[in-house]
């Protein structure tokens, strides 16, 4: 459970390094948001800023389930938490699965599809 965990954190934390890049305007939109820009629009960067934070939380949720290593966190109810992340990796594996967008199809899918099965076992 343990490697589970850290996986998920680190694949959670390099999408969101992804999602940082695309709310700064690197041309990488094609493989994401449905691939409909190269560079986000400015409505679509400040989403992608959100998305960052919110992976990382998730990776925070992760960690704090499978090791509970804050006591400032233990108050989260992370079982609760971990299957809403759940929940949301499979729609978003989903969505990634029929995007329009070939290089999200193929990159991010696979990505949500791990993230996916790591919380999975975690919990």
């Amino acid at each position: 459970m343990e490697i589970a965990a850290i996986t998920a954190a680190i694949l959670f934390g390099l999408v969101a390094v992804f999602q940082v890049l695309l709310a700064f305007g690197f041309p990488l939109g094609e493989a994401a948001m449905g691939g409909s820009h190269r560079v986000l629009p400015a409505n679509l960067r400040a989403a992608s800023a959100l998305n960052a934070l919110l992976l990382i939380f998730m990776a925070g949720i992760v960690l704090q389930h499978a090791f509970q290593f804050s006591d400032l966190l233990r108050f989260l109810p992370t079982t609760i938490l971990m299957w809403g992340i759940i929940i949301f990796m499979g729609i978003n594996t989903l969505m990634n699965l029929i995007s329009r967008s070939k290089k999200e199809r193929l990159i991010m899918t696979p990505v949500s599809g791990l993230l996916f099965i790591l919380c999975l076992w975690v919990v």
